[in-house]
């Protein structure tokens, strides 16, 4: 049964059917939106359960919905089902979800995996559970309320009878739909057994060996292999090229232009070679003349002077509160500072592929790793004329994403090259391809004004942001919300925006923006601070301590992960000679995290030696994926830290990891983590923390150095990692 496409959040609103299905397997669908996901009696044809299905062997197989790019919902997301049925996690498999409208949202970012699908997968289990109950005490004879389950099985202790699911099937399958609010569901972590503990990933043995899993893993029948060559000026069109010498050489079964648009996020204009072998493709393309129709030459020297230019000017006022330039008149001191930072590349260790066929019968079958394959369904519905409901998207494992992969240019591409040669067709970029044609993260300039009263406290705070835009708005990943902290900790208060426009392509890159800014505001809160001649935790702990209206952050819970990883690091003891430490609290996508970090210097040369980290983001689900994105983030912000993509002629300079070379196993510090158990619902971990483990360690940079980090990458400070 097909339901309405919607991104809204599945609610305690849900209700549940149950069924029996051909093969006996008990089937339990979540609905939403006032829809059924499984209907239908004795004789009518089952929609399959999204979640659960019991067999009669006993086995327990739990579906996940979203893709799996490495933070681990493939997972995490059937524990919590597990958890609620009340099966013993060895007895569960796991399978993963093709895309289906029916699950509403299954997209990996902004860190809503986990909030997104904390109800349905709760009323999944809970539902399920339930019914099997039910089952039970009618079977004996007994209230439902008497019942007890653990491990797969239903216990009376007043009678001693007690039964296996498998045995409880054919009964479930006969009783009437419980209410949703008649479920108890689980949510606080005393509750629960199986989430919050360590629990490998469902993959890790199948990654290991080599197992094929990945995009690029997928083999079909008569499969022809294809490159994609796009002009290094973003959008440039063909003029000409030596299409009839390519078709010649050795394998290339078509060569061919595609017209494309300028939509970058659409299918660019380019030429396709696709052959027996990706070998051949790619070798071919080597032998490429084209003469391109370029439209623009953005650089970032012309951004540099652009921006030089724009931060002697007012800017547009984005918020004013109170009166900045009365109270920066009246403050014992004033402290100013600028802060940079540049473009940076996803650089995913997985180049963007896809796999495409195109039936006879008007169909196409995709297989992507795609972190939002509705919203590349729906651009290749729109680029090829394919009604969405003729378009199969299956679900690979992504390796590594970002936020890139939320754009799903490669999928069309794929889309368009297989339907031209009527034959499956695996697409594959190359390093080059992905570097070149990314939606990079973007600049930006902060120059900041802060008063300080006789307290030591800021009384004002001014900021004038330099970022990129088309036609008067911020473009994709530049922009920043006028309620940021300290909007709402001061009470006098002005954000004012200037915009640089640009061709460059950009887009969401972890954590979109907070990122990259946040580097900007805890580098400054450091250096006033220093200028108020106050404690780094002291000061912050002070800032969060009260607020002017509506405060842009849960001000305690910000505060408790403050204090716990300046507890942990020892915060206050002398680091030593060469070493210092340094903090950063942050708060998006619902995460409350805060890091200190401490960095040896010998010189300009410095090692990050360890981070603690202090984070709340509701109970954990897993153990060990909630510490791989701790651990994650923080690699991730040094490597990004040292790295920047500059642009020349309209066309990225950087082009593999010869000049763009990401943080070496050697160079990785040891991260503690230490989670705080809150009774809030549970948010995502992918992208939290990663914003504060910049500013704390160019913060501890300044403490080992007395180097003061207001640009990245680190080497502009003449540091080296």
């Amino acid at each position: 049964m097909k339901t309405r496409e919607t991104d809204t959040d599945l609610s305690r609103r849900s209700f549940l059917k149950v069924s029996l299905m051909a093969s006996g397997a008990l089937m339990v669908g979540v609905g939403f939106g006032g829809q059924s996901l499984a209907s239908g009696g004795k004789d009518e044809t089952w929609v399959p359960n999204l979640y659960v299905r019991i067999d009669h062997d006993g086995t327990v197989t739990i579906v996940s919905k979203n893709p799996e790019a490495g933070q681990g919902v493939k997972t995490a997301f059937p524990m919590v089902v597990a958890e609620c049925l009340e099966v013993d996690w060895k007895d569960v498999r796991v399978e993963q979800a093709p895309l289906d409208d029916r699950y509403g949202r299954q997209v990996v970012g902004g860190s809503r995996g986990t909030p997104d699908g904390w109800d349905d997968l709760r009323i999944a289990g809970t539902g399920a559970l339930y019914m099997l109950r039910e089952a039970a005490a009618s079977l004996w004879g007994v209230p439902a309320g008497d019942c007890s389950a653990s491990s797969g099985t239903i216990r009376h202790a007043g009678s001693g009878k007690s039964a296996r699911y498998a045995e409880l099937l054919d009964k479930a399958a006969t009783l009437p739909v419980p209410d949703v609010a008649a479920l108890s569901l689980k949510s606080r972590p005393e509750d629960f057994n199986l989430l919050g503990r360590f629990v490998p990933g469902v993959d890790n043995h199948k990654i290991l060996t080599g197992q094929p899993l990945f995009g690029a893993d997928v083999r079909l029948e008569g499969m022809l292999y294809a490159v994609y060559e796009k002009c290094p000026t973003f959008a440039g069109k063909v003029k000409n090229a030596n299409i009839d010498e390519v078709r010649s050489l050795p394998g290339i079964t078509h060569a061919f232009v595609v017209d494309g648009t300028n939509e970058l996020t659409g299918l660019l204009p380019g030429i396709a070679i696709v052959a027996e072998s990706w070998w051949q493709a790619d070798s071919a393309r080597s032998k490429l003349k084209v003469e391109w129709d370029t439209s623009h030459s953005d650089s970032t020297a012309d951004f540099d002077r652009q921006a030089a230019s724009l931060a002697g000017g007012s800017g547009k006022t984005m918020r004013h509160d109170g009166n900045v330039e009365e109270a920066l008149g009246s403050a014992t001191k004033i402290v100013e500072a600028s802060y940079y930072y540049p473009f940076v590349s996803h650089a995913n260790l997985e180049p963007q592929n896809c796999t495409a066929v195109f039936k006879e019968s008007g169909k196409m079958e995709i297989w992507a790793p795609s972190q939002n394959p509705k919203s590349g369904r729906a651009l290749v519905s729109r680029v090829l004329d394919i009604p969405q409901d003729r378009i199969h998207v299956n679900l690979t494992r992504i390796g590594g994403g970002f936020g890139r992969k939320l754009r799903s240019d490669f999928m069309v591409e794929a889309a368009w090259i297989a339907r031209a040669v009527k034959r499956p067709v695996q697409l594959q970029w190359t390093r080059e391809d992905d570097m070149r044609h990314d939606f990079y993260r973007p600049a930006g300039w902060h120059h900041f004004r802060a008063g300080l009263d006789d307290s030591g406290r800021m009384s004002a705070f001014d900021h004038h942001f330099i970022t990129f835009g088309n036609g008067g708005e911020t473009i994709s990943g530049a922009g920043l919300s006028a309620d940021h902290y300290p909007a709402g900790l001061v009470p006098n208060f002005r954000l004012r925006q200037s915009l640089i426009e640009t061709h460059v392509p950009t887009g969401p890159w972890r954590s979109p923006g907070h990122s990259a800014y946040c580097f900007a505001y805890q580098g400054f809160f450091d250096e006033v601070a220093e200028a108020a001649g106050r404690d780094q935790l002291e000061f912050r702990l002070d800032l969060l301590s009260r607020s002017f209206g509506e405060p842009p952050l849960d001000l305690k819970r910000t505060s408790d992960t403050l204090r716990i990883a300046a507890e942990k690091a020892g915060w206050g003891r002398s680091a030593g000679p060469g070493r210092g430490l340094g903090m950063a609290f942050h708060f998006d996508h619902g995460g409350f995290v805060s890091h200190v970090a401490e960095v040896v210097a010998d010189g300009p040369n410095i090692r990050v030696e360890k981070v603690w980290s202090g984070i709340d983001v509701g109970p954990v689900i897993n153990l060990s994926g909630a510490r791989n994105q701790v651990e994650g983030c923080v690699v991730d912000a040094l490597s990004t830290a040292q790295l920047e993509i500059t642009f020349a002629g309209g066309a990225t300079e950087q082009s593999n990891f010869h000049d763009y070379g990401l943080l070496r196993f050697n160079q990785a510090p040891e991260i503690e983590c230490h989670f705080i158990q809150s009774d809030h619902p549970p948010m995502g971990l992918g992208e939290p923390p990663i914003a504060p483990a910049t500013p704390a360690i160019t913060n501890a940079i300044y403490a080992a150095t007395g180097i003061r980090v207001r640009e990245l990458p680190l080497r502009r400070a003449g540091i080296s990692a």
